[in-house]
């Protein structure tokens, strides 16, 4: 009986230590599991070549031992809810005005950290070579969301095709036009289907962004003009929220996405159709 309850004792401190060897592994391989974790920065973008500066951001962050996820979508909504909800730390796909006018529709706190590249738009036209071809009451397809409509109006302005109320500048819409000689018709589209509107036989002028106008073969040198000036607030930019701006994964973010790599990536591959902005 003695030699009995001797192996029952000893067999119980195996099973103790066992377990506390199992708790102790569990512990370590939790807090290995989150440390790796914290070390991961997820950003959400949208299409090239956003999605290709993030990707050589990520290799420069991972030379200070971070690992950049891009989370991919396919659209202009939900890079902006991804981050929102906070399932993602940052977002590259957008410009300051664009993010300002999602913070007042869904009542969010997102931030522009830093600018990147400015693209450079205008008006392309399938049918006309020459501005003073366009005819009187000529189709014109723009952007539907306020802060490219703007954008779109201000260009149509410095050319001359329309004059805009004074001091408007950026920020126009089709009710502070005060003079349209041309009887100019405007059709107001969803920008990832402007492009479409290039082939159409009664558009005269459309604008675009070189990363859309790109999928029916065309770049910047193509268009009948472009932006003239060049304001700052459209800035391809990176964008975290309030409460994660000044975090440690987003100076990382911030350093690799303005690093010498990505600056050589943007004038060496995209100075047909961008700008660098730091």
């Amino acid at each position: 009986m003695k030699k009995l309850g001797l192996s029952l004792s000893l067999l119980a401190l195996v099973v103790g230590m066992t377990a506390c060897g199992s708790k102790a592994e569990t512990k370590k391989e939790t807090t290995e599991s989150k440390s790796k974790e914290e070390k991961v920065i997820k950003v959400a973008s949208q299409t090239m070549p956003m999605t290709d500066v993030v990707e050589v951001a990520a290799k420069e962050a991972k030379k200070d031992g971070w690992t950049v996820e891009l989370v991919q979508v396919n659209d202009n909504i939900q890079y902006n809810e991804l981050l929102k909800n906070k399932e993602v730390d940052a977002n590259f796909a957008q410009h300051e005005p664009f993010m300002q006018k999602f913070n007042q529709e869904k009542k969010a706190d997102l931030v522009a950290i830093q600018k990147i590249y400015n693209a450079k738009v205008g008006f392309y036209s399938k049918n006309y070579k020459n501005m003073s071809d366009i005819p009187d009451g000529a189709k014109v397809a723009i952007p539907n969301d306020v802060s490219n409509e703007g954008r779109a109006l201000a260009i149509l302005n410095e050319q001359g095709l329309i004059t805009l109320k004074d001091g408007v500048g950026f920020n126009g819409t089709l009710k502070d036009i005060e003079k349209n000689d041309k009887k100019l018709e405007f059709m107001s589209i969803d920008l990832l289907n402007l492009a479409e509107s290039y082939n159409e036989k009664d558009v005269a002028l459309v604008y675009n962004y070189p990363t859309y106008i790109a999928k029916i073969g065309l770049k910047p040198a193509d268009a009948l003009f472009l932006e003239k000036t060049v304001d700052e607030r459209f800035a391809i930019s990176l964008v975290a929220r309030e409460d994660n701006k000044d975090s440690d994964k987003i100076k990382e973010l911030k350093k690799a996405m303005t690093s010498q790599a990505v600056k050589d990536f943007l004038e060496k591959e995209h100075s047909d159709t961008l700008t660098p902005a730091f």
